[in-house]
């Protein structure tokens, strides 16, 4: 069975995939609402799977009439993503989970297909690479954008 921040998650994801303009405005108490939750739950939602990693661009107005507007980035050309992902996403430096999150990323588009997507996270696991966390983030920087020029040159 899924939890709450799952189904939360599918819903939005559902509602964006239908929306004929490619972003979706919500109220976090109006969702909360529908999901019998508190409004922090959907909040959580949207700062862990609504990133800019996973291909989504997050603006909020706070206030009386206030919203959340979440759209997904849509990739124009390979060469605009390589620059994206590893010059401003990646840089020299990278978490597991954030690398991880640009190889589902790629996944989800269709730019590698699930047994590169397992390679490219185990090869930038902490479990392989074995040194102190400063450079093991850096070395997976290193290693993900030479993933991701193979990957796109092809």
């Amino acid at each position: 069975m899924r939890n709450i921040s799952d189904i939360i998650e599918h819903h939005l994801k559902n509602i964006l995939q239908e929306s004929p303009n490619g972003w979706i405005e919500i109220q976090r108490s109006e969702i909360a609402d529908m999901f019998q939750c508190v409004p922090s739950q959907i909040n959580y939602v949207i700062n862990t799977r609504f990133t800019i990693e996973k291909g989504y661009i997050v603006e909020s107005k706070r206030g009386g009439g206030g919203y959340i507007r979440i759209r997904k980035v849509q990739i124009v050309n390979k060469t605009r993503l390589q620059e994206l992902l590893t010059e401003e996403l990646i840089g020299e430096s990278i978490s597991q989970g954030v690398g991880y999150a640009i190889v589902d990323r790629l996944l989800e588009e269709g730019l590698i297909n699930v047994r590169e997507a397992a390679l490219m996270k185990i090869a930038t696991s902490r479990n392989v690479l074995l040194v102190d966390t400063e450079l093991r983030d850096r070395l997976r920087a290193t290693i993900l954008k030479q993933m991701i020029a193979s990957i796109l040159l092809k």
